[in-house]
């Protein structure tokens, strides 16, 4: 199978090849597209991707006609980021004839973690997280290689926006909190879920695992037609106004005078 994947859900724009059984992949900081420090401005999603297609296709010497497939990182995320990977994804795929694979970002997470039981929690912004539970049973011999093992995945909880103190909390013990939710509202997630087994906040979504995860999902027949590809936005507000930051801004510090008062 030769599948390409494109992920630019958040901060990191990432692209992978699955090439006759090999993964291989190139990322790069995108940001904001902008600099808080003096110096150059980072460069955006949109200025970094396509020069990483070419060169990544350039350097395995695949051409974009040997492809099977494109799968990209559908969300939730950065809605720019989204709309930026889905747009890509479905231009190449027209462009060549090919299906798409739209893969939820939170279980790239999951799959990432390496845990067989994973919470994928990604800063959402506005007080809240992107939020979901997932089992993943992965078993040696898969039929794209040694990086994509064959693999079950079973949904715990679907991907949602909510509050850290409203995360759905799944039954058993063995969970693993991953992405940066856990240090963006650390306290919160903590007394939410105390039982976690462990917490790895670096876990984000990438494009290595959107390629595992895509070449599973097009082995099982779950591409489609490059133009009914969407992103999955889970909410649909980009931004609070005044009068909800400033209520955010007064419940922060509400949650920090307890905390200190303790």
């Amino acid at each position: 199978m030769f599948l390409l994947a494109l992920d630019t859900t958040a901060g990191c724009c990432s692209v992978a090849l699955l090439r006759d059984g090999v993964l291989s992949a190139c990322s790069a900081d995108a940001g904001q597209g902008t600099s808080v420090s003096p110096g150059p401005a980072v460069p955006s999603h949109s200025q970094l991707l396509l020069p990483m297609i070419d060169a990544l296709l350039a350097r395995e010497g695949t051409p974009l006609s040997a492809l099977d497939a494109i799968a990209f990182g559908a969300g939730p995320g950065s809605f720019t980021g989204l709309r930026i990977a889905c747009g890509v994804a479905q231009g190449l795929g027209l462009a060549i004839d090919r299906p798409l694979v739209a893969v939820d970002s939170l279980s790239s997470m999951a799959w990432a973690s390496g845990r067989d039981e994973a919470i994928a929690c990604l800063d959402a912004r506005m007080g809240e997280v992107y939020c979901a539970a997932y089992r993943i049973l992965r078993s040696a011999g898969g039929p794209d290689g040694p990086d994509v093992p064959a693999a079950s995945i079973e949904v715990v909880f679907e991907p949602r926006a909510c509050a850290p103190h409203a995360v759905p909390v799944p039954v058993g013990p063995g969970w693993t909190g991953c992405g940066n939710g856990f240090s963006a509202y650390a306290t919160a997630l903590q007394e939410r879920l105390p039982a976690l087994a462990s917490v790895d906040a670096e876990v984000m979504p990438g494009a290595r695992a959107v390629a595992a995860l895509g070449a599973i999902a097009y082995r099982a027949g779950r591409a489609v037609d490059a133009a009914l590809a969407a992103p999955r936005y889970v909410r649909d507000k980009v931004a609070l106004d005044s009068g909800e930051q400033a209520a955010l801004r007064a419940g922060a510090a509400v949650r920090m005078t307890a905390g200190g008062a303790r």
